[in-house]
């Protein structure tokens, strides 16, 4: 395997004490803040991932809003005054810094107290520019590096890929609910077990469809795929870094021809919110077939399923049927 573990995986005491101490502290309960809300927490979530948490571990309890609508590519997300007001008023805020700059901007502008930062909950790991460590030299030396607005020294925020990390993160967002509203703290600690639960059993699936396969390596449009390659033993490689819209070098294109044609690649994968044309150049260029794999960053009508565990059972699909799962 190729990819190189760079720092450490968190610690799960330290990903639950991390979530406690995400929530700045409030006293009382933050229903009672939520007016117009039907006495429901008031949670706003920057993108699916974080909106999709709340929603299992708040179910019935909260009204879960998202700054990123079904179909608006995450990265590029530009928010209005209107919107960064209306933030202000959210009884608790769940987004993953350094994803989307216009978010970090505005959650810092919105002046509310209780907001959870899911990149405090879990350890953000540097993956290679090209998706692929050793693609990273000569991707830096031809402008190709990926900060792009990302992470503090160009880390990965692509962590819900990984149902392990993801779980890490859950138990931080119950934790935050739990002491934003501590009345039905009960009901979030056990909504947070059972969606741990799940996460669980999904990382068995990965690992054993994956366990035995005629090739190792993917490639893949955006390299959104580090954490769930490391996770499963895979190599990824990426048409451009972990932003979706960066163009690739021609040299990276010569490359990829062949790392495809060394690692028997069968298939080029794209996504559904970022253009497919440089995955079906390269297909076509190569021989190979295309195929979807999705960073699930929202949910959209040509989605291939209807919430996380669906689509990520989708990619599970298509990750065994391009790299020969026997």
């Amino acid at each position: 395997m190729n990819v190189r573990r760079l720092i450490p995986t968190a610690a799960l005491a330290g990903a639950v004490a991390l979530g406690a101490t995400a929530l700045t502290a409030c006293s009382g309960t933050a229903a009672g803040a939520g007016g117009g809300k039907d006495g429901k927490v008031g949670v706003t979530a920057s993108f699916y991932p974080m909106a999709f948490l709340a929603e299992q571990i708040g179910k019935d309890h909260v009204k879960v809003d998202s700054l990123t609508k079904p179909g608006v590519e995450p990265h590029d997300l530009e928010i209005t005054p209107k919107q960064t007001g209306q933030l202000g008023e959210s009884d608790v805020v769940v987004y993953l810094k350094s994803l989307q700059p216009a978010v970090d901007k505005a959650v810092a502008q919105s002046g509310v107290k209780n907001v959870v930062d899911a990149a405090t909950l879990t350890e953000l790991e540097v993956h290679g520019s090209a998706g692929h460590d050793h693609g990273a030299e000569e991707a830096h030396a031809e402008g190709g590096g990926h900060d792009h607005g990302h992470g503090e020294g160009g880390k990965d925020p692509h962590v819900w890929l990984d149902p392990v990390k993801y779980a890490e993160i859950a138990k931080g967002v119950g934790a935050a609910l739990e002491k934003a509203d501590p009345g039905h703290a009960a009901d979030y600690k056990k909504n947070t077990d059972e969606l741990v639960g799940k996460l669980a059993a999904l990382d068995t699936e990965f690992k054993d469809g994956l366990q035995n396969t005629a090739s190792r390596t993917f490639i893949t449009t955006h390299s959104a795929f580090g954490y769930l390659a490391e996770r499963y033993g895979l190599d990824q490689e990426g048409i451009s870094g972990v932003d979706p819209e960066s163009e690739p070098s021609p040299a990276r294109m010569k490359d990829l021809q062949a790392v495809a044609k060394k690692d028997n690649v069968t298939t080029v994968f794209f996504e559904t919110l970022a253009s497919d044309k440089t995955a079906k150049t390269l297909a076509t260029d190569t021989g190979l077939k295309t195929d979807v794999l999705d960073p699930l960053e929202g949910i959209t009508g040509t989605s291939q399923g209807a919430d996380y565990f669906e689509v990520m059972r989708s990619n599970l699909k298509n990750l065994q049927k391009a790299l020969g799962a026997k």
